[in-house]
């Protein structure tokens, strides 16, 4: 069962209190991402992670930033009614432009017997985090347009929505066989940006989803989940 709390839970942080200097640019508290709108619990675009695992990304940016790159967060903590407001969009049977940019080859109705989306998020533990990386000399803040007719999520990085990232390959969040990490039909700059991810976080003991290049979480981690909203950081 989640734990319920009105405001931060003790070993929970802002990431931008330990290290500032890590790009945020969370996905759910605004309307580019596959539900095509804020989740319920985003009431902040900020980075919420238990102090242990903030401390680790802090290492892991270190070691990045002489290289000229940066850590860029997509989703952190996910209070539980952010989870259930994504299953429930699973099992609407409505598609939307938002959903099928994100899920152009598998079928919404799919997307929770293949493992798409779940009933419970790692997320919600606060040992969970998706991101991926930037490179310091290029514009790392293009403009989302809602109105705009985007690509979808597997297209080449000029037409998919900006991500403002370097290219993985495929846009965060998409629902495909080709955000697998391991997937095939890669370019070699796209394989090498991904191996370089999985490698820099594993040295601070994170371990990759193989189903989303840009998932990480710390194993052994306690399985509570919560529910208090991502507040405004004061």
């Amino acid at each position: 069962m989640p734990a319920f709390a009105a405001t931060l839970m003790a070993d929970f942080v802002y990431l931008r209190d330990i290290d500032p200097t890590i790009i945020q640019d969370i996905r759910y508290a605004g309307s580019n991402n596959f539900v095509g709108r804020r989740l319920p619990g985003y009431e902040a675009a900020e980075c919420i992670v238990r102090r242990d695992l903030a401390l680790r990304l802090k290492a892991v940016q270190a070691e990045l930033g002489p290289r000229g790159l940066s850590l860029k967060m997509l989703d952190c903590y996910r209070p539980v009614r952010a989870v259930s407001e994504m299953l429930a969009w699973s099992q609407d049977g409505v598609e939307t432009t938002a959903g099928r940019r994100y899920t152009p080859h598998v079928a919404k109705q799919d997307l929770f017997r293949l493992g798409y989306i779940a009933a419970r998020s790692g997320h919600s533990t606060g040992a969970a985090i998706d991101l991926t990386l930037v490179e310091l000399a290029v514009d790392n803040f293009a403009d989302f347009d809602p109105a705009k007719d985007y690509a979808d999520c597997t297209a080449p990085a000029a037409l998919r929505a900006p991500e403002s990232s370097v290219d993985m390959g495929t846009g965060y969040d998409c629902l495909d066989p080709k955000a697998h990490t391991s997937a095939q039909g890669l370019t070699p700059e796209q394989r090498r940006w991904r191996s370089e991810l999985v490698t820099v976080m594993a040295r601070q003991g994170f371990v990759n989803y193989a189903r989303e290049w840009w998932h990480f979480s710390l194993p052994g981690a306690d399985a509570t989940t919560y529910v208090f909203p991502i507040r405004p950081r004061r």
